[in-house]
């Protein structure tokens, strides 16, 4: 079988605004992850501005197979009915599938029920199942410790495991969850705060260090990370953990290809 090319195997970040006022000024875009495997097209957490940032990146709409929310706040979840709009054609086109938690799709739902039937198919997130697009498979390993009903991501594809973690305190477990080659890591905080239910760099050099992945991505930025310099902390985060850190950049495009190494 000839081995897929590399522009089919990528991750682009539509953006990597985390928490209410980085993406309320945008200082930062904040439209999610938009996945490219093996010609599979998925797109995660689309966030405000997700169809702006795709469409000016030559990202069609109508070449999606699945949309995914990790959980129903608006930081990832805004843009998620035009982004159905533009998977489907307007609705002229069933097609395409939904995966949400049950909590952003039942008494205060972030998807519109007329778009819900332009749609193959709604598939609720819950702890422990794995789920099939096209080819790629992904699982839920984990309820995250969040505001609402959260889940992260850990995917198979292209011969490669990666993982998303979604917002959430860390918690026992949460390592060992997402145990992969490629880590994306949302991450808000410098420190830990009370009552914040958001990852802090410390955490991320704790999940880093124990699972040892050979790329950890950071995105999801909050004002203090952004203050700070995302890139001079995944610097200092690479030399103290000895993996390859890197900070998200808005419209970055990471290639699947740089984990054969």
């Amino acid at each position: 079988m000839e081995k897929e090319t590399t522009a089919e195997n990528s991750i682009t970040f539509l953006g990597t605004a985390g928490a209410r006022f980085m993406v309320s000024k945008q200082l930062a875009a904040s439209g999610g992850l938009w996945l490219s495997l093996g010609g599979t097209q998925i797109l995660v957490d689309p966030g405000p501005g997700s169809l702006v940032q795709s469409t000016g990146r030559k990202l069609r709409g109508e070449k999606l197979s699945a949309i995914v929310l990790s959980h129903r706040h608006l930081d990832h979840s805004a843009d998620a009915n035009i982004m159905i709009e533009a998977m489907t054609e307007g609705g002229f086109k069933r097609r395409g599938r939904l995966f949400a938690p049950a909590d952003a799709l039942n008494d205060e739902p972030v998807v519109f029920s007329y778009l819900r039937d332009y749609l193959e198919g709604v598939e609720i997130l819950t702890e422990g199942k794995s789920y099939s697009v096209d080819g790629v498979t992904f699982s839920t390993p984990v309820r995250h410790q969040h505001a609402v009903e959260t889940y992260g991501l850990l995917f198979w594809a292209a011969g490669h495991t990666f993982a998303y973690i979604a917002d959430t305190l860390f918690f026992d477990g949460l390592c060992a969850s997402y145990a992969s080659e490629l880590l994306i890591i949302n991450v808000v905080l410098m420190e830990n705060r009370q009552h914040v239910y958001h990852l802090s760099i410390p955490d991320v050099e704790h999940i880093v260090g124990e699972i040892k992945p050979k790329v950890a991505i950071i995105t999801h930025f909050g004002t203090t990370i952004w203050r700070s310099h995302p890139w001079e902390i995944a610097r200092e985060l690479s030399q103290r953990t000895g993996a390859r850190v890197i900070a998200a950049r808005d419209g970055m495009r990471f290639d699947l290809s740089q984990l054969d190494d």
